[in-house]
């Protein structure tokens, strides 16, 4: 489009959007992920941590329902040895759909750019994805010198922190553990929220490590919001002149991918693997998660082993919590993804 400045490189626009924060992640020129705030009367998102009372088991389901603060209702899966009018410390895990209870876990972690804080776990791990040895042993001996070095705390340094000074990492852990401190040392008393999630531009600040550059503003200059209306669109390109639909209905997401013009006699193949390459990116920034099913371009059930592969390798490289459940009868792909932020059609102006 005309007045549109090409963006190269792995730039961060940090901006606001019908008066609410938002941050996209562009890598040359391409959208990559976008975070907005949502509106102030959604529920509390993940990472929100929240002093909660035990309400009522739900038989049959092995789970049980909590008070949080702000009357909100919460669900916690593993309910054993907790009993009605139990009051500890939850964190919200995922996001439910509207009228259902807030899935959480009571196994908090205080996440930061460089290091992931684990009360009541002690122990302190490197990111396998920092190989180097001697690196390795560095940031291992910065780690034992930090305050998370403790019986009560566990550390985990991220792979973020790879070359960054000691004095920054040591810093960054001490943040965490004082945000560890005050929000533990209120264990009695009615529920409360104890910690909010954070906002998009702290949010993209800790996931969005190393970019090359961050632009205050920007969003209609640098193209993110026409970006963002491709990808909040139904029929998504994909390369080699194939196309999907994503369609999300309240019980499961669907995909149906066409090979387009290509009526070669791999065209469903390539199809499939232009869906996989790009099915990361195109659910983290819609947004989605639940049970999702793929409608693939045809191909022969020998090529279904390839596909699966990819589709692992392409969610594990992205970093996204899913499981691939396996083919239907009809030959569908059935995966399912964590539900981790609220889907961007809901939340996003317009």
């Amino acid at each position: 489009m005309p007045g549109v400045a090409p963006v190269k490189g792995r730039v961060v626009l940090l901006d606001e959007v019908g008066g609410r924060r938002a941050a996209a992640l562009m890598v040359d020129g391409r959208l990559e992920d976008v975070l907005i705030d949502p509106p102030a009367d959604a529920a509390p998102g993940v990472g929100a941590i929240s002093l909660a009372r035990a309400d009522r088991p739900l038989k049959g389901q092995g789970g049980i329902t909590l008070h949080l603060g702000d009357g909100l209702t919460g669900y916690l899966r593993r309910a054993r040895d907790i009993a009605p009018g139990d009051t500890f410390w939850v964190q919200v895990s995922g996001v439910s759909e509207p009228g259902k209870a807030i899935p959480v876990t009571p196994d908090l972690i205080f996440k930061s750019r460089y290091a992931i804080v684990t009360p009541f776990k002690p122990g302190l791990n490197i990111s396998r994805s920092i190989r180097d040895e001697a690196e390795r042993d560095r940031l291992l001996e910065i780690a034992h010198e930090s305050r998370a070095a403790s019986d009560e705390y566990g550390l985990i340094v991220r792979s973020s922190s790879e070359a960054v000074e000691a004095g920054e990492l040591l810093d960054d852990i001490a943040e965490m553990c004082q945000a560890a401190s005050l929000v533990l040392g209120t264990s009695e008393g009615e529920p409360e929220w104890l910690l909010d999630a954070e906002d998009a531009h702290t949010l993209a600040w800790r996931e969005w490590a190393a970019p090359d550059e961050v632009i205050e503003g920007g969003f209609e200059d640098h193209g993110v919001l026409d970006a963002v209306e491709s990808a909040l669109a139904t029929r998504q390109a994909l390369s080699g002149g194939a196309y999907a639909f994503i369609e999300t209905t309240r019980a499961l997401i669907a995909v149906d991918v066409n090979t387009g013009s290509d009526h070669s006699m791999a065209a469903g193949l390539k199809a499939n693997l232009a869906l996989v390459r790009d099915l990361p990116r195109l659910f983290r920034i819609k947004g989605l998660g639940g049970q999702i099913t793929l409608d693939l371009a045809p191909m022969p059930k020998k090529e279904r082993r390839q596909l699966e592969d990819a589709v692992k390798k392409a969610f594990r490289r992205d970093g996204a919590d899913v499981v691939v459940a396996g083919w239907t009868p009809l030959g569908n792909l059935e995966l399912t993804r964590k539900r981790d932020r609220y889907p961007l059609s809901d939340v996003w102006p317009g």
